[in-house]
């Protein structure tokens, strides 16, 4: 007996605890990303839950006096928190669309370039690098500038004589702000577009055009429907983003004109930082955890309920 265990057999005893082992590995590697969530999204979360029910103020210190479902009440009755959430989803609605859209078609037309590939995935996807900063910069005095912008010379070389003041105008404001986020974010889904599409093996492609498909065709049937986790993911991010909106808009109006443009990440910053209402500013923010959380498991739903029918 004692031979055979010197030879390296395998005991009860050693058997057991290279199973603990093996039962242990995956927590120990989980750890330090479970620790980080825990500090810094679970525990500011919960933070806030809490502050909601106090008159917290950054002028002392503590939560303050206990206020119970006042600020919950009052936020809900807050006709500035819903013109900045409407003003969000709104934003949301204009960026969303063609970002998902554009970032498609332009990875579709990339993707049919064999050499020089590297040159479009740099070109579309440089201005997604840009400081935020400098994006609001370059735009509000150099493109959509009142009178010297390049927007307004490129409409009076076409003869329009009156070109619209476009951060000015609240009629014009949101959407410039959406088409400034169009140019400066839609490399980063152009990217993950043409990541999904070069998964896709070439034999199907070829498949379909020898059984007579067109390049529409085979777009339509092949392509879309290949890169439907894909899209999911690159519209799950895209809502998110979009709906978490503030560098861009604060920096270049500022919210205006006449709030026009101020969206509900603002309207906590100048709750929570301005006035110093941090309880109140507290509530707000998980009305806007909630709102993202709901429009994303909505639309996993609806996903995932067309992949099951088809």
């Amino acid at each position: 007996m004692a031979s055979t265990l010197g030879t390296g057999a395998v005991t009860p005893d050693r058997r057991a605890a290279g199973a603990v082992r093996g039962r242990l590995t995956g927590p120990a590697l989980i750890a330090p990303f479970a620790l980080f969530y825990i500090v810094f999204l679970v525990g500011p979360l919960i933070y806030t839950f809490v502050a909601g029910f106090f008159n917290g103020s950054l002028l002392r210190d503590g939560f303050g006096s206990w206020v119970g479902l006042t600020n919950y009440a009052d936020v809900l009755s807050d006709a500035e928190f819903w013109r900045t959430l409407k003003h969000t989803l709104w934003f949301t609605v204009l960026t969303t669309v063609p970002l998902v859209l554009l970032a498609l078609l332009l990875a579709i037309l990339a993707d049919r370039f064999v050499r020089g590939r590297w040159f479009f995935r740099f070109a579309f996807f440089a201005p997604y690098v840009i400081p935020s900063a400098s994006v609001s910069l370059i735009f509000m005095w150099g493109v959509l500038a009142d009178q010297v912008g390049l927007a307004q010379d490129w409409l009076k070389a076409l003869g329009v004589d009156s070109p619209p003041s476009w951060l000015g105008d609240p009629s014009w404001a949101m959407w410039s702000m959406a088409g400034v986020t169009v140019w400066w974010t839609v490399g980063f889904n152009f990217v993950l577009y043409l990541a999904g599409l070069q998964e896709i093996p070439r034999d199907v492609h070829e498949a379909a055009a020898i059984d007579g498909a067109g390049p529409w065709q085979r777009i339509r049937h092949v392509v879309v429907p290949m890169l439907g986790r894909t899209t999911t993911l690159v519209t799950v991010l895209q809502i998110v983003a979009s709906l978490k909106v503030f560098d861009q808009i604060y920096m270049m109006t500022g919210g205006g004109p006449d709030g026009s443009t101020r969206p509900t990440l603002q309207y906590i910053v100048d709750t929570g930082f301005t006035d110093g209402r941090t309880g109140y500013a507290s509530v707000i923010s998980l009305f806007l955890f909630l709102v993202i959380l709901l429009i994303s498991l909505v639309w996993f739903f609806l996903v995932r309920r067309a992949e099951k029918e088809s």
